[in-house]
C-alpha cells in the first residue's frame, strides 16, 4: 500500500499542532487535519507555566507569544463568596521564565498552525475525519472536506492512508479515534460543563490568578493578551439546571454569568465596571481521566490521552509537553517501520513516560476541585488561607506552576 504521508495528526490545537511540528522538525511528512476554522474562541485554559515557555521557544513561536501574551502572573488567588485571598506565585528557577503568562486560544493556536505549516506540514482545515480504519502501519483514513480549493479539487472525501495516526481532539468531541471511557450516565448530575467569557475593563489585577470555589462548581480568571480578562469555570449539570431556572429565557452563558456575580464577590467586583467582549463559549460535559493505554495503534496527546480538571490550569502543559513527548518516542523511528509489536512497544513507552509526568497532576487536580466545589470542605481550607496565604503559594508549587517541562532531560536537539 502506497502512503500519503508518515502520520495523519487529528486536531490542530495546541496538542496537534505541537507534535506536527515537532515531527515535522525530524523530517516526518505530516498531515494536520482540524475541524474547525480559525481564529476560533476554546474553553480550554490560556494559562501557560514557565516551564513551558522554552518548549514555545523551541518550536519557533516563543518571540511571538511574547509580543502578544498577557503580564507575568506573579500572584495566586482564592475567592469564594465573600473572600479574597491571595499570595505571591512561586518563581520556577529552572531556565529563562520564571513566570507563566496567558494568551487566548485564538491567538494560540493559529501561531503554532502557521509554524506547523511554514515546516511542510500540510494542513487540512476544515476538514472532520470520518473513520480509521487498518492497524498500525497501515491506517486508512476517510476525511470530510469543507468547500474550498482541496474539495473542488479532489472532491468532498479525501482517504489518506498513513503507517501513524495521532488523536489530539478534545476529550468532549466524540469521533471515530477516542477510546471508550468508564461507562457512566450520560445526564449525571455530577456531569461538569465549563464556560468561558472575555471582558474588557474589569479591575482584576493584572498577574493575579484566583481559583473561584463555588458551590458546585470551580473557576478562575486572569488577564491576558490586549487587556482582556478571561472569566472561566465548570459547573455540575445540576447546578447549571438552577442556575437557568434563576435566569428564565436568558441562554445558558447568561445564567452561569449572573451566578458568578452573585455567589463571589471577587468576580462581582472585578466585572463591576466591565464589558463582555463576545458570548460565552462552552463544552461538555468534561471527562476527566486518562486515555493513554489504548492498544489500538493509535497514538493520544493533550485531553486525547489525558484530561485534569482544569482547576489548575495544566490543559496547556499537558497538549505541549505530551507533544514532546510523543516526538521524543516516535521521531528516532523510522515511520514506516512503525508496525505491529513495535508499534505496541511505542505505546507503552510512550504511556509510561506520560504517566510519569502527568498522572500525579490529574490526582491532585481533583482533589483540589472537589474541595473547591464543596462548602464543607471549602470553608476550613479558607479558614487555612486566611491564617497562612503562604499556602496558597504552597499549593500552586505542588501543581506544577514552578516546575521544569516534563522529561526536561530530553532535548529538541534530538529531534531537530
Amino acid at each position: 500500500m502506497s502512503v500519503d504521508c508518515d502520520a495523519l495528526v487529528v486536531g490542530a490545537g495546541a496538542a496537534g499542532a505541537a507534535t506536527s511540528i515537532l515531527l515535522a522538525l525530524a523530517g516526518w511528512r505530516v498531515v494536520l487535519a482540524e475541524q474547525h476554522r480559525y481564529p476560533r474562541r476554546k474553553v480550554c485554559g490560556e494559562c501557560i507555566a514557565p516551564g513551558n515557555l522554552p518548549v514555545l521557544d523551541a518550536l519557533g513561536v516563543g518571540a511571538q507569544f511574547q509580543t502578544q501574551a498577557g503580564p507575568e502572573i506573579r500572584r495566586v488567588g482564592w475567592m469564594d463568596g465573600a473572600t479574597t485571598i491571595t499570595a505571591d506565585m512561586p518563581a520556577c528557577s529552572v531556565g529563562a521564565y520564571p513566570y507563566g503568562r496567558a494568551l487566548g486560544r485564538d491567538r494560540l493556536d493559529p501561531l503554532l498552525l502557521e509554524r506547523a505549516r511554514t515546516l511542510g506540514v500540510r494542513i487540512l482545515q476544515p476538514a472532520k475525519v470520518r473513520s480509521v480504519a487498518g492497524a498500525a502501519g497501515s491506517f486508512q483514513c476517510s476525511l470530510e472536506l469543507s468547500p474550498g480549493e482541496e474539495a473542488e479539487r479532489r472532491g468532498n472525501t479525501r482517504i489518506l492512508h498513513a503507517p501513524v495516526v495521532i488523536d489530539a481532539h478534545g476529550s468532549w468531541e466524540r469521533g471515530p479515534l477516542l477510546a471508550a471511557g468508564p461507562a457512566a450516565d450520560p445526564h449525571a448530575p455530577s456531569d461538569l460543563f465549563a464556560f468561558k467569557a472575555n471582558f474588557r475593563g474589569t479591575s482584576l489585577a493584572p498577574g493575579l490568578l484566583p481559583v473561584l470555589a463555588l458551590r458546585g462548581g470551580y473557576g478562575g480568571m486572569v488577564v491576558g493578551d490586549g487587556g482582556r480578562t478571561t472569566v472561566a469555570c465548570c459547573l455540575r449539570r445540576d447546578v447549571l439546571a438552577a442556575c437557568r431556572t434563576q435566569a428564565p429565557g436568558r441562554c445558558a452563558g447568561d445564567a452561569v454569568e449572573a451566578f458568578l456575580r452573585h455567589s463571589c464577590a471577587g468576580v462581582r467586583n472585578a466585572l463591576q465596571h466591565a464589558q463582555r467582549d463576545g458570548g460565552w463559549v462552552s463544552v461538555g460535559p468534561l471527562r476527566p481521566g486518562i486515555r493513554v493505554d489504548g492498544r489500538d495503534g493509535v497514538f493520544r496527546v493533550g485531553n486525547a490521552a489525558g484530561e485534569s480538571h482544569p482547576l489548575i490550569g495544566e490543559g496547556i502543559s499537558m497538549a505541549l509537553q505530551s507533544a514532546v513527548l510523543l516526538a521524543a518516542t516516535l521521531s528516532p523511528v523510522e515511520p514506516a517501520s512503525i508496525a505491529g509489536e513495535r508499534a505496541f512497544d511505542l505505546q507503552r513507552r510512550y504511556a509510561a513516560a506520560w504517566h510519569r509526568a502527568f498522572a500525579p497532576r490529574l490526582r491532585l487536580a481533583a482533589v483540589y476541585a472537589h474541595v473547591a466545589m464543596r462548602p464543607a470542605l471549602a470553608r476550613p481550607v479558607r479558614a487555612l488561607l486566611g491564617r497562612y496565604p503562604a499556602l496558597l503559594r504552597s499549593g500552586a508549587r505542588l501543581a506544577g506552576k514552578a516546575a521544569r517541562a516534563a522529561e526536561a532531560s530530553f532535548t529538541f536537539a534530538e529531534i531537530a
